[in-house]
């Protein structure tokens, strides 16, 4: 049931080389003085037009186009090409919980223009405060998590578990934040929660290349190819909130797979396991 997506493709990983010398200093230049001036502008351009729509729409529908044409143009703009494997076995007519890697900033927009339905996000609540992007979010009826407050942040998940009781499916990155060096790292339970409270499955995603194109504390964009790979659905039919733990374990597992598997990033969990190191 929690099998790799596609497992009798063989997938070429190329390591990405260390850059040096004029080939790289132009890289940085058009990332510095091009594509990022030109993000900034679409998202004060965009999230104000979503701002001012939100007066009028209610339901997040316009908004979440605003969003999606926001992420078609970055992506776009800096020729990120995204093949997408695994999510014609998802039932996207019914609402999930999608859980997925967080490696770069670019994860949202690919989300954005791959899952081709209208979606919710519960993030961490400094992504809201953010001019224009957090304003968007905020107004498009996104959920914000406090990370270091317990109370407000069951108060959260029961949000979430609103939503997806009204039929909004749900992206969540369980790992609470970006990596800084590429490698998973450990799943809150906050998503699994809300799975088993609404009773729905979860759809384990990977994300592949993003953390290679724009790593966390950079501004640096360095186009490849990426790619999106949807796992098998996990069920939580007759689970309890005291398995969310194993739960979070079990979905963990199965995007490490997906992950290590198809990325030139080396799994260190493993290596740390194995007898002798």
């Amino acid at each position: 049931m929690f099998e790799n997506v596609s497992q009798t493709t063989q997938v070429q990983i190329e390591p990405v080389a260390k850059a040096s010398g004029i080939r790289h200093l132009l890289s940085r230049l058009r990332s510095y003085f091009i594509w990022d001036p030109l993000i900034w502008i679409y998202t004060i351009v965009l999230g104000s037009l979503s701002l001012c729509c939100s007066l009028f729409d209610r339901g997040g529908r316009i908004q979440h186009g605003f969003a999606r044409l926001w992420s078609r143009m970055i992506l776009g703009t800096v020729g990120a090409h995204v093949s997408v494997e695994g999510l014609e076995k998802i039932d996207t007519t019914r609402a999930h919980v999608y859980v997925v890697n967080h490696l770069s900033a670019l994860d949202i927009p690919i989300l954005y223009v791959h899952l081709p339905f209208q979606f919710r996000i519960l993030a961490k609540r400094e992504l809201f405060r953010y001019p224009f992007m957090g304003w968007h979010l905020r107004r498009s009826g996104q959920i914000p998590v406090d990370l270091e407050n317990p109370k407000k942040s069951i108060r959260s998940l029961h949000k979430a578990v609103d939503a997806i009781q009204a039929q909004m499916p749900l992206v969540i990155f369980p790992e609470g934040g970006r990596s800084e060096d590429g490698q998973l790292q450990k799943f809150m339970g906050g998503a699994f929660f809300t799975a088993i409270k609404a009773q729905v499955d979860v759809v384990p995603m990977a994300i592949i290349g993003s953390y290679e194109m724009l790593k966390m504390n950079t501004w640096h964009i360095q186009p490849r190819p990426l790619r999106l790979l949807v796992g098998e659905p996990i069920s939580t039919t007759g689970l309890t909130v005291r398995q969310t733990d194993v739960m979070a374990d079990q979905a963990r597992d199965i995007i490490a797979r997906l992950y290590y598997t198809n990325s030139a990033i080396p799994d260190l969990d493993q290596r740390s396991q194995e007898p002798g190191k």
